[in-house]
C-alpha cells in the first residue's frame, strides 16, 4: 500500500518520506551520513555539538559538495557552570585509575559550557541551511526571529509537555520528542539530577500524546524506533515523522567507531541504561564496564565529565577496549541493520507501507 507522507505541515519542501535522521553527535552524524539519507528523501542532519564552528562550517560545505537535497544542522544550547566543582574534582580522583590502566591524562574539564554557540549561530544566519535544531534548551524568541527572516526552520528538542510551550513561545516551527528509549543524551532543557532514577522520563507514546495536547505545532517522534512498524505507530499517534538515530548508527556512511558499530547486536553487551558516567548529563549507552564501576558516582556536572573523559574514551578506542568507550544507543539497539543508508531507508518505508496497509485492511473490515 502507498503511504501518504505526513510532512505538509512542518517539513514540506524538505523530503519526500517522513523520516529524519537524528543529529549524533561525536562523529557518527557527518557529511557522508546526512548526504546518503537526504539523497534518498529523507532528511539528514548534521550535529555541530562538540566542533568548532570552523569545522561545523566545513561539514556543511562538504555535505553542499554532496547533495543540493535539503538539511539541517543541530545546534547545542549553552548549559550553567558546574554547580559543585568540587565534585568534579572527586570525580577525577576516583578516574584516577582509568588514566593509569590508558596511559593518558584526563582531560581539562574547566572549560566553556557554552559549545561556541553563538560563533556558531552567526554562521548560520550568515549563511543558512534549511533546518537548525536545538538540543539542551530553547533558543531565545529573537534567534528563532532571525533564523525565520534567514529562510531557516526551527526544531526543538523536548522531553516534557512544559519544554513543548516554551518552543512553542519561542516562535519554533516544530518540536521533536524525545523518548526516554532514546540513544544518547537526553535533550532535557534543564538536567535535574533528582529526577535521576528507574523512572526518569516519559516513554515516546505517552510523551507524545503530552506534547500534541499542549500546543498546536508540529511533532516529530524520537526514541527507540527501529522499524517501519514503530514510524507507523508514531505517525497513527500524530507525528508528522520519525526521527531515528541508532537505526543510522550502523550504516557504512555512519561515523561511528566500528567497535561501537558491532556492540549494538553483539550478546556481550545486554542492554542500555540513563548514565552520567561519560558526560556529567544522562545518556543512553551500552552497559560496558565503566558504566557500571563509575556511573552511581558520576556528578551532575555537564559538559565538565564530557571533557574529563574525552581522552579516556578515545584511548580505549584506540586500544579496542569497548569496555571503556561511550557506546551510546538507543533500547531498540539489537534491531541495527548495517545497510547503506539508502538501502536502510527503502526498507523502512516498505515497512511502513505494509503496516499502513494493514491498518487500512482493519479498518476496512470493521466498515
Amino acid at each position: 500500500m502507498a503511504y501518504e507522507p505526513r510532512v505538509a505541515s512542518a517539513l514540506a519542501g524538505l523530503c519526500r518520506h517522513p523520516v529524519v535522521q537524528a543529529p549524533m553527535a561525536g562523529g557518527a552524524s557527518g557529511p557522508a551520513l546526512a548526504a546518503a539519507v537526504s539523497e534518498a528523501g529523507a532528511l539528514g542532519f548534521l550535529a555541530a555539538g562538540y566542533k568548532t564552528p570552523a569545522a561545523m562550517y566545513e561539514e556543511i560545505k562538504q555535505l553542499r559538495a554532496r547533495t543540493v537535497a535539503p538539511f539541517g544542522v543541530n545546534l547545542f544550547m549553552p548549559q550553567p557552570p558546574a554547580a559543585d566543582p568540587a565534585a568534579v574534582e572527586v570525580y577525577a580522583e576516583q578516574l584516577a585509575g582509568e588514566s593509569a590502566w590508558y596511559e593518558t591524562p584526563l582531560g581539562d574539564w574547566d572549560q566553556g559550557c557554552d559549545d561556541a554557540y553563538d560563533a556558531k549561530l552567526a554562521i548560520l544566519l550568515d549563511d543558512p541551511v534549511p533546518v537548525v535544531s536545538f538540543t539542551f534548551g530553547c533558543p531565545s524568541a529573537e534567534a528563532v526571529a532571525a533564523l525565520r527572516a534567514a529562510g531557516t526552520r526551527t526544531v526543538v528538542t523536548v522531553t516534557s509537555a512544559a519544554e513543548a510551550l516554551a518552543a512553542r513561545d519561542a516562535g519554533a516551527d516544530a518540536v521533536c520528542a524525545q523518548g526516554v528509549e532514546a540513544g544518547g543524551h537526553q535533550g532535557t532543557h534543564r538536567d535535574d539530577p533528582h529526577a535521576d532514577g528507574a523512572g526518569a522520563g516519559l516513554g515516546l507514546l505517552s510523551l507524545l500524546a503530552q506534547v500534541r495536547d499542549a500546543v498546536d505545532l508540529p511533532v516529530i517522534a524520537a526514541g527507540g524506533l527501529m522499524r517501519g512498524e514503530q514510524i507507523a505507530a508514531v505517525l497513527a499517534a500524530g507525528a508528522c515523522a520519525a526521527q531515528l538515530g541508532t537505526a543510522f548508527l550502523a550504516c557504512p556512511e555512519s561515523g561511528a567507531h566500528a567497535l561501537h558499530k558491532q556492540a549494538l547486536t553483539d550478546p556481550m553487551f545486554g542492554g542500555t541504561e540513563l548514565t552520567r558516567a561519560f558526560s556529567g548529563r544522562p545518556a543512553r549507552g551500552l552497559v560496558n564496564r565503566f558504566i557500571r564501576e563509575h556511573g552511581p558516582y558520576a556528578p551532575a556536572a555537564y559538559p565538565q565529565v564530557h571533557y574529563l573523559t574525552a581522552g579516556l574514551r578515545k584511548a580505549a578506542a584506540a586500544a579496542g577496549d569497548p569496555q571503556a568507550m561511550n557506546l551510546w544507543a538507543g533500547q531498540g539497539h539489537r534491531l541495527a541493520r548495517p545497510l547503506p543508508a539508502a538501502e536502510l531507508l527503502t526498507v523502512l518505508l516498505g515497512e511502513l507501507g505494509a503496516a499502513l496497509g494493514m491498518l487500512s485492511d482493519m479498518r476496512g473490515s470493521k466498515s
